[in-house]
């Protein structure tokens, strides 16, 4: 007989289901209040990317990551998808971590439980982009030519001697994007001057639940919310006259809606992910990792108010994202300024590089600080900060607003990335070397006598309160690239 026991919480009894050590607490909760929970199944085979990683180099890293994850995948998978298909449960399957989404009774859940093949169970909850207190989208009329974080980080010096992100493909999956916004339509890489192709470029992984504005399965690039669109425009942003709003206004953009209207799920951002690192056409068909960005941007938090309770849901898909190497950016949370407030995936991972608020020369009070201890690691984070407080960007429609938050100054970061990529072009496809740059030659110039995880800040360097500095580019360029010298400008 199935074995079931009894949890009280509140006024609600869920049941909780056999082998407990497979099946996430939240599962049962999830039951007892509908009699069925949406479910992500892990199986316990997964492709270790870590070791194609030290083979492969450039494309060929990607290209043999992909294809490992998509066979590891099939091989693995075909027994359970044989077994649900028998008992007609639908389901959607993922390679980009090896797992399957499904809805499933209690019963259902119990006999996945006890498969051998079957490493985990976790419930499929709803997430959201999480919204601070100083963030405030007011639209603002006035043109600010060069932005104040882009020059706050020295991207005009680049400028200036012909690196603008020219031959690196950038992307973003947050709500949306308003594509042919006027500084942002001659950099998305579906535009060819005279017409759009949306194929390779844009998907919508919002199949359901209303989709705002834009519905569900937008077959053109749109934002319900208008938080995406101010990403990307910190980015690459550039209307070609005043409005100088991008670090790397040369690079050239891909996007995936992975929110609807501020809320997202684990399978809507492991989609985005897996689309990423193998973009397709609009139908989902013919995937092809050559056209894979080399940095994607994540202004987007998974915070267990909403019920994402186990920090690990999503780390064997950034890790494998890393892996194949692309870059993976993410903002640190809004959850300041107390100590060990870095504490919901992706800002959580090694694998991620993890990006703080800054307000002038002094940390955002809201921007979330280390160590991370939710998944016991001690881990330093963030990593690196960027200008995040009252950051002028794009925003539907056609205009320009004001936002604050970690969700800024990541993409001051993910455009810096790009930047560097433009003047050495072997730091794409490896992610470890570029992380490494922007944390060696991050300027410790920021303003704070907070301590946390033992370290004292400012006096040691990295700490959790502002990780190694404020990245910069002509920092970077100096010091870590050595471009000045090459060419003639010292």
């Amino acid at each position: 007989m199935r074995a079931l026991a009894l949890m009280i919480g509140l006024s609600l009894m869920a049941p909780v289901l056999a082998a407990p050590d497979k099946v996430a607490g939240n599962v049962g909760t999830a039951l007892g209040q509908s009699g069925k929970a949406e479910i992500l199944v892990t199986l316990s085979e997964q492709a270790d990317l870590a070791r194609l990683a030290e083979k492969h180099s450039g494309d060929d890293r990607l290209i043999s990551s992909v294809a490992a994850l998509r066979a590891r995948a099939a091989q693995s998978q075909a027994p359970l998808r044989a077994w649900l298909d028998k008992r007609g449960v639908k389901y959607r399957s993922f390679w980009v971590a090896n797992f399957i989404a499904l809805e499933a009774d209690a019963d259902l859940i119990d006999q996945l439980a006890v498969r051998k093949d079957v490493a985990a169970i976790e419930l499929n909850s709803r997430l959201g982009m999480e919204r601070p207190a100083d963030e405030a989208p007011a639209i603002v009329k006035a043109v600010n030519a060069i932005e104040a974080g882009v020059n706050r980080i020295n991207a005009p010096a680049l400028w200036a001697m012909g690196f603008r992100g020219q031959g690196v493909l950038v992307a973003g999956q947050d709500t949306g994007y308003q594509w042919d916004h006027p500084a942002l339509k001659n950099q998305y890489a579906g535009w060819n001057g005279n017409s759009a192709d949306h194929d390779y470029h844009w998907f919508d992984a919002i199949h359901s639940g209303g989709g705002g504005v834009c519905g569900v399965n937008s077959p053109v690039p749109c934002d319900d919310n208008s938080h995406g669109t101010h990403t990307m425009g910190t980015m690459v942003g550039d209307d070609g006259a005043s409005n100088q709003i991008g670090v790397a206004p040369g690079a050239r953009w891909i996007a995936c809606r992975n929110m609807n209207q501020g809320d997202g799920t684990p399978t809507t951002y492991s989609e985005c992910f897996q689309w990423l690192l193998a973009p397709t056409d609009r139908a989902g068909n013919n995937p092809d990792p050559l056209r894979a960005p080399h940095v994607i941007n994540n202004s987007w938090g998974c915070p267990p108010s909403e019920g994402c309770t186990a920090p690990n849901i999503l780390q064997t898909v950034v890790e494998n994202v890393r892996n194949a190497g692309i870059l993976v950016v993410v903002s640190a949370g809004n959850s300041g300024s107390a100590c060990s407030t870095v504490s919901d995936p992706a800002a959580i991972y090694a694998a991620s590089l993890t990006v703080g608020n800054l307000n002038g020369t002094a940390m955002s009070g809201s921007s979330s600080r280390g160590p991370v201890l939710v998944d016991g690691s001690s881990r330093l984070k963030p990593d690196v900060s960027a200008p995040g407080t009252s950051v002028r960007s794009a925003v539907p429609t056609n205009g320009y607003g004001l936002k604050s938050g970690t969700s800024m100054a990541g993409p001051h970061v993910a455009g810096l990335a790009a930047l560097l990529m433009s003047v050495d072009p072997t730091l794409k496809r490896d992610p470890a070397r570029i992380e490494a740059l922007l944390r060696d030659t991050a300027v410790a110039d920021i303003t704070t006598t907070q301590t946390c995880g033992g370290t004292a800040s400012p006096g040691t360097i990295p700490n959790n309160t502002f990780g190694y500095g404020r990245v910069d580019a002509l920092s970077a360029a100096r010091n870590g690239l050595g471009v000045l010298q090459r060419n003639g400008f010292e």
